[in-house]
């Protein structure tokens, strides 16, 4: 492996394959590697709970006022919800 194909993401095909097997190879590869990214869900939603996660603590230490605020208005958002699927229950 070339310092140039360290450098390449798992789903990119390798530029100067001659060899038409191993060309096949690669794009094989590739295809293989999107697929696995792509269709692991549960993957995909850790990483972006980490990220957001990361926003939001980002967020607080700029702004801890606007962070409580935005803290209460999802437990509010959340309240209501429950108590609208309540209520829509009990009838």
């Amino acid at each position: 492996m070339t310092t140039s194909d360290q450098n390449l993401p798992r789903t990119a095909v390798p530029a100067g394959i001659t060899d038409p097997v191993a060309s096949a190879r690669a794009e094989l590869k590739a295809a293989l590697a999107a697929i696995e990214i792509k269709g692991n869900v549960p993957r995909r939603i850790e990483k972006a709970s980490v990220r957001g996660a990361a926003r939001a603590r980002a967020f607080a230490e700029r702004n801890p006022a606007g962070a409580i605020a935005g803290a209460v208005a999802l437990a509010a958002g959340i309240g209501g919800l429950v108590w609208a699927v309540a209520r829509a229950i009990a009838r």
